[in-house]
Formats: C-alpha cells, structure tokens, sequence
C-alpha cells in the first residue's frame, strides 16, 4: 500500500477528473453503471468491465484518503 501513498495528489485528482468522469456529456459512465447496478441491471461483461474501469479512480482517492487519515491519527 505504500505505492499509494507515493501516488502525488495532482495525480490522482487528474485521474478522477478525466478517466472518472469521462464522458462529460450526457452522463459520466459511472454514474450511468452505478445506477445500473443499485438497479440490478449491470450484467453485460462490457458494462461490469466499464464501471471497474471509471471507477478505478474513485477507488484510489478513496483508499489514499482513507489512508492520509490513518497516517494522521497515528502520528
């Protein structure tokens, strides 16, 4: 996990607003597949690969900031 915390900030922010939101119009991918999942509708291979895909980067803001706060209290 110590790769994450090597990640720099610009990064990860860079990431989440472009592979995270992409596409801008009309909707981003993540938000079409996260409601197709709370939906029950998120079943095509291609559809499961696009949400791990888009939301990769909200994944990894979440664990490094997650992280920074673990690091904080123990310091």
């Amino acid at each position: 996990m110590k790769w994450i915390d090597k990640l720099s900030w610009p990064v990860v922010i860079v990431l989440v607003a472009t592979l995270g939101l992409a596409p801008f119009s009309p909707q981003p991918h993540v938000l079409e597949k996260l409601a197709m999942l709370f939906g029950g509708t998120l079943s095509r291979p291609i559809d499961i690969f696009d949400l791990a895909l888009h939301g990769m980067p909200w994944v990894l803001l979440a664990v490094k900031l997650l992280r920074l706060g673990v690091v904080q209290k123990k310091g």
